[in-house]
């Protein structure tokens, strides 16, 4: 039996962008990797519950390559990532969606290491990675999901503000990193108001997002290679108050 390829297919299979989002298993990672799939990507998805990664890969099995683990296991994140990397045969881009954040009045301290755990160490460990691999290909695209919340302090929920902080920050020195090499290294911080997910917490939340609407502003501003991203972009706006409001104002709220 001879085997004929096609040549289109094959063209097809090496020419095809390949990414991986970490904490694809619900909200906004999800809706995003589905409008990725859709737009011709191989896609590593990961998360911590791998029913629902499986349950995304039904849709279109050969698009979608899985990874199960949990982001604050920092020591096993780089073989993770490597290993996913290898299965979708090379990487464009990695966009980390994964985060945490809780309402914690009385400042119970687990709830505060749960929040820095995820968002300050898992972050910063994923982060690295992949400013090292794409350093390593010189080429690449970086993008995490940080939040308008970390240009202040909040009393309501302090580790989710302050790592929220921490991470436009790292990012912006990946960026200037990234711009010293004169590489096509881009760095993208996107940063969400209320998007419609379970880390939505409170009453009167105004300006709600759905996932799907935020996965289309979010996948428009990878192609564009934005520095920053407002989800949704009225949200720039409450971002310039935000930085700006008076202090005896912020202690009121």
């Amino acid at each position: 039996m001879v085997l004929v390829l096609n040549p289109n297919a094959f063209r097809r299979f090496f020419t095809m962008k390949k990414a991986i989002i970490v904490g694809a298993s619900s909200g906004i990672g999800r809706s995003l990797a589905v409008l990725m799939v859709q737009d011709n990507y191989r896609i590593g998805i990961t998360g911590r519950r791998t029913v629902l990664l499986e349950d995304l890969k039904t849709a279109k099995p050969d698009s979608y390559r899985i990874k199960t683990f949990d982001t604050t296991q920092t020591s096993t994140i780089a073989q993770h990532l490597e290993e996913l990397t290898q299965e979708l045969g090379g990487l464009d881009i990695l966009v980390r969606s994964s985060g945490t954040g809780e309402l914690n009045e009385m400042l119970d301290f687990e709830p505060e290491k749960r929040t820095i755990d995820t968002n300050v160490s898992g972050f910063t460990a994923i982060a690295d990675w992949a400013f090292n691999y794409f350093l390593a290909q010189k080429y690449g695209q970086l993008a995490a999901i940080s939040s308008v919340a970390g240009f202040r302090g909040n009393s309501h929920a302090p580790a989710s503000a302050a790592s929220k902080a921490f991470q436009i920050n790292y990012l912006e020195g990946l960026r200037i990193k990234a711009k010293k090499t004169s590489l096509p290294i881009f760095i993208t911080d996107i940063r969400p108001g209320f998007v419609n997910t379970r880390m939505a917490q409170g009453q009167n939340l105004f300006w709600m997002a759905s996932t799907e609407q935020a996965a289309t502003q979010i996948f428009n501003a990878l192609r564009r290679k934005q520095k920053t991203a407002y989800i949704t972009r009225r949200w720039l706006v409450i971002g310039w108050l935000l930085k700006h409001l008076p202090n005896r104002i912020l202690e009121k709220m």
